[in-house]
């Protein structure tokens, strides 16, 4: 029910994923007769594999986050979440309010033991022809040391499972290269993440900057969450602006028009590596479940890339993955020492019952 244009455009993305994906079941979540009424404009209202579950409320795009949590409990978006929370779904995709998105998802399914804040993690394309996965883009805008060793982590796993890379490259955003560039809570996350290159856990490669983004110098790029949401929209509208000046440069005159016509393949395809809709759909990490964020923005295409990227982290099971990484590579808290006291609370227990 989420996003710019909600059941118009999920209904036919949907739809169409589950024709093209024999493995796939979808469960339809939000108003049914919204729902239906849209299936039937597509002749799907008895798909085999679409099914739907009923929700009386909707979280709108400018909900304060309070009311998404205390008091829309019956929202498309919260029944969702607790599909994936009691196991009848393995993922849940929205296109609704971010942050209303991360706060019930939270709330509901918890983060992981060892992480402290969830982070939203998405693919940007290089010029290596392969996704560079990035995170934070948006869910910490403030972040410790700690927090940007587990996006690492989280990010390691997370491409690790997507591409089949089994020590994929993770760079640290900085303002340059060198160990004494950056803030100190940059040099400090550094050298947590040198600490595990050096133990052979974590492939570490240093820092890197905006341009190694798209060069792929690395497999994944951590940030906090500040930094990385303004390099993603600054990247966006790049994308949209040379879209722009490409189609206006190529309609003036007739000898343009001629040779866009005569480069017609290779204008589609810049278009389609370069077309944002595909790299939608950015996984909400470090929670005890598997949510999917689509842009609210998104059209019928875009939709459809989110659902597939849920489709495909729950297919590699990416849960267990990074569940995995987390608890054998995060620090543990030490075992605190028992107190006088609590020897001396024992031992008389230990002679009453004697």
């Amino acid at each position: 029910m989420g996003g710019d244009h909600g059941p118009s455009v999920t209904i036919p993305a949907a739809i169409s994923f589950v024709n093209r994906e024999p493995d796939a079941e979808l469960i339809l979540v939000g108003l049914e007769d919204e729902i239906r009424s849209e299936l039937k404009k597509h002749q799907a209202e008895t798909h085999p594999r679409l099914s739907i579950r009923n929700a009386t409320e909707v979280v709108a795009m400018d909900d304060p986050i309070e009311v998404a949590l205390r008091r829309k409990k019956d929202s498309s978006m919260r029944v969702a979440i607790n599909l994936v929370k009691e196991g009848s779904a393995n993922a849940c995709v929205s296109a609704g309010n971010t942050g209303a998105l991360m706060a019930v998802s939270r709330y509901v399914l918890k983060t992981l033991p060892g992480v402290d804040r969830p982070a939203i993690c998405s693919i940007l394309p290089n010029q290596k022809n392969r996704p560079t996965y990035m995170l934070d883009l948006g869910a910490n805008v403030d972040c410790e040391p700690q927090h940007l060793h587990q996006f690492a982590l989280m990010g390691s796993a997370l491409a690790s499972a997507m591409e089949g890379n089994p020590k994929p490259s993770v760079g640290l955003l900085n303002v340059g290269e060198e160990d004494i560039k950056g803030n100190d809570i940059v040099k400090q996350t550094a050298e947590l993440l040198r600490a595990d290159h050096q133990k052979g856990v974590l492939n570490f490669y240093g820092n890197v900057e905006g341009n190694d983004i798209f060069e792929g110098t690395t497999d994944v790029v951590v940030c906090d969450g500040f930094v990385g949401n303004v390099a993603l929209k600054a990247a966006e509208g790049l994308g949209v602006l040379f879209k722009s000046v490409i189609t206006e440069e190529l309609k003036r005159g007739p000898f343009n028009m001629l040779g866009a016509l005569i480069a017609t393949g290779a204008l589609k395809s810049i278009s389609h590596r370069l077309n944002p809709s595909q790299y939608n759909g950015a996984g909400l990490l470090g929670l005890r479940g598997l949510v999917f964020k689509s842009h609210g923005s998104a059209d019928m295409y875009g939709y459809e890339c989110a659902i597939k990227r849920a489709f495909d982290a729950a297919r590699v099971d990416v849960l267990t993955r990074i569940s995995k990484t987390i608890a054998e590579l995060m620090p543990q808290p030490e075992l605190a020492l028992p107190s006088e006291n609590s020897a001396v609370v024992a031992e008389l227990t230990q002679q009453k019952t004697a």
